[in-house]
């Protein structure tokens, strides 16, 4: 399986490309400067087939109608930030992006707990509000892509419109409580491992010996 990073769009939200299939790929999340995507697709001879959201603000959609127009993937986020992908206000786009909005009306809903297959691998949906009413991480093997919830030594801020600072505890608890161990994939930053967030990261921490 290959797999690769760029930091796309104004702030440098982490895209992830995982081939699934001989070939074939999803895309996490593209939050602009979609041409990097596209010659990297080029490049490797891959078909992007799906496009997986993990919310729905302006530094990780930017870039997704221009690939979605170009590729035909088909776009999933979670039904409670679908409403972020035609609103400049929503997405935060009108306050702090000075690139035109490119509203995404093509998309499919995920739900919590739920699966999307893709070739050969499958994305567990894991639904963590708190950064945004419909934040997600995406399981797949032992991997998290864990977007704007959780960082290396941090999580995601809960200042913003739909955001909700009691919600993301219980979701920060939810990951906490997963079984198994991951290697951690934000949308900012470096990756890391979730054994180590939980002895390192304070907002993990707190958790200690509900296990």
């Amino acid at each position: 399986m290959e797999f690769y990073t760029l930091q796309l769009g104004p702030l440098g939200a982490n895209c992830y490309i995982i081939e699934t299939a001989p070939r074939q790929c999803v895309a996490i999340d593209i939050g602009g400067d979609h041409e990097y995507l596209m010659d990297l697709l080029m490049k490797r001879c891959f078909t992007l087939s799906k496009i997986l959201l993990t919310h729905g603000h302006f530094d990780h959609i930017g870039g997704v109608e221009a690939v979605r127009k170009a590729t035909g993937a088909e776009v999933h986020i979670h039904y409670r930030d679908a409403k972020m992908l035609t609103s400049e206000e929503l997405s935060l786009h009108r306050d702090m992006y000075g690139e035109p909005f490119s509203p995404v009306t093509e998309y499919t809903s995920v739900l919590d707990d739920s699966w999307i297959n893709d070739g050969d691998m499958s994305f567990r949906v894991i639904h963590t509000p708190g950064h945004s009413e419909g934040s997600v991480c995406y399981l797949c093997g032992d991997r998290m892509f864990s977007g704007d919830t959780l960082f290396q030594g941090s999580v995601g801020r809960t200042d913003f419109t739909g955001s909700d600072p009691l919600a993301m505890v219980q979701s920060l608890r939810k990951i906490y409580l997963l079984d198994g161990d991951y290697d951690v994939y934000p949308g900012h930053g470096g990756e890391t491992r979730l054994s180590t967030e939980k002895l390192s990261n304070p907002y993990l921490r707190r958790f200690k010996g509900e296990l």
